[in-house]
């Protein structure tokens, strides 16, 4: 059974940081291409961040600069570090895997007060 469990979400002033964390259990981990969505009440969920099993980056013009995706292939888990957030930044924060299938978590919650 697949499972992508996302956790490190909260409340914090613009400004702050977050650090998200996607643990993941059932799938081979270091084949995976691991993503972060985030979706904002009333809006469609955007890609945020990706990192490939090979460990390159990318991430979306928004956040570039002020978050940092990474993987820890020892511990099956993928993380983004997120610094100088902003109310905009709010919403629910998704992790995707994606290989030959594509699996979601629950999200992780995420609200930026300015």
């Amino acid at each position: 059974q697949v499972q992508l469990v996302e956790s490190g979400g909260g409340l914090v002033q613009a400004g702050g940081s977050l650090r998200l964390s996607c643990a993941t259990s059932g799938i081979i981990f270091n084949a995976y291409n691991i993503r972060w969505f985030r979706q904002a009440p009333g809006k469609e969920r955007v890609f945020v961040a990706s990192i490939t099993s090979g460990n390159t980056a990318s991430y979306a013009d928004s956040v570039k600069g002020r978050f940092t995706i990474s993987r820890d292939n020892s511990q099956n888990r993928a993380y983004l570090q997120m610094n100088s957030l902003k109310p905009e930044d709010t919403g629910v924060y998704y992790c995707n895997a994606f290989w030959f299938s594509a699996y979601w978590g629950q999200g992780t919650p995420v609200t930026v007060s300015s």
